[in-house]
């Protein structure tokens, strides 16, 4: 059973990560960007001559890996586990290359109930090497195997604000973003080796037709969607971007992305067109210099 003290009370210490311009382009590459080599604002993002990262790099960097398996003694059933959320802030630009440190923690531990299953929201603050914020980032697992926890001690903690309502009007934007048949295999390469998104055999086990691609993928393309369609390829306009990872993309469709000026922000969706499945909801990015 989870133990919500030892959960709470997790934290992954200082993790460095040197990174190099080959892996911000590898990143880049890995959302897609640069499938058309004539189209220069794609070119900044994936060649060394004035070489930018994308804002959604963050929350690859100074991964504490995967230590929720690792953990046994608090007691998350891995197996049972699913990525339910992303976020990221950026408080400066990321460098093309450097080193970063990575510092993790829990912050809270939802207890849905008995069969019902648990939320776990972990937070990353992402600091340069002289200590400068860059970026936090926020993942968010439902954990289906540990609902019921808090019936020993009564611990746990609330459920975070409900997500902001979807506008209901037509989409202002929409954008097709296709992927690669091998897109998996190559946005893999940049941290997330899990073999659900390399092997046939092990992704029949998990029930799935075949390898998918990392919700974090689906989200990264969505962000470098939303910089093209509303920040004309400028990423440093991108300050947040939230969004629900509602359901698994097959490498090889297509994703539109659908947006809205919403404010002074952005609230977007995105489905997967050959099976009109919203595989991203509740999306909000605030980028700068949008007018409210």
């Amino acid at each position: 059973m989870l133990d919500y003290r030892k959960a709470r009370d997790w934290h992954s210490g200082d993790v460095q990560h040197v990174y190099t311009p080959k892996d911000t382009m590898l990143y880049a590459l890995g959302l897609g960007l640069g499938a058309d080599p004539l189209d220069e604002r794609q070119l900044r993002f994936v060649y060394e001559k004035e070489l930018v990262a994308l804002p959604t790099m963050a929350a690859v960097l100074a991964s504490p890996g995967f230590w929720m398996r690792e953990r046994k003694e608090i007691g998350i059933d891995f197996m049972k586990l699913v990525h339910g959320e992303q976020s990221v802030r950026l408080h400066a630009p990321l460098p093309p290359s450097g080193t970063v440190i990575g510092r993790t923690r829990v912050t809270r531990v939802v207890d849905k109930g008995e069969g019902k299953g648990a939320i776990l929201h972990v937070e990353k603050e992402l600091v340069g090497a002289a200590q400068q914020p860059l970026a936090t980032v926020e993942s968010v697992y439902f954990l289906r195997g540990d609902g019921g926890f808090s019936s020993a001690d009564g611990q746990a903690d609330e459920p975070a604000p409900a997500a902001v309502a979807m506008p209901e009007s037509a989409p202002e934007l929409v954008l097709d973003l296709p992927t690669r048949a091998d897109q998996a295999l190559l946005y893999r390469l940049s941290g997330d080796i899990n073999p659900l998104h390399a092997e046939p055999a092990f992704a029949a086990k998990a029930g799935f037709a075949r390898p998918i691609l990392h919700g974090l993928a689906t989200w990264g393309i969505a962000g470098r969607g939303l910089i093209a369609a509303f920040a004309d390829f400028d990423a440093t306009r991108l300050s947040a971007m939230r969004a629900r990872l509602s359901a698994p993309v097959y490498p090889g469709e297509t994703i539109r992305l659908e947006g809205w000026r919403d404010g002074g922000e952005i609230a977007f969706r995105a489905r997967v067109v050959e099976r009109d499945v919203l595989v991203l909801t509740n999306g909000r990015a605030e980028l700068r210099g949008t007018s409210r």
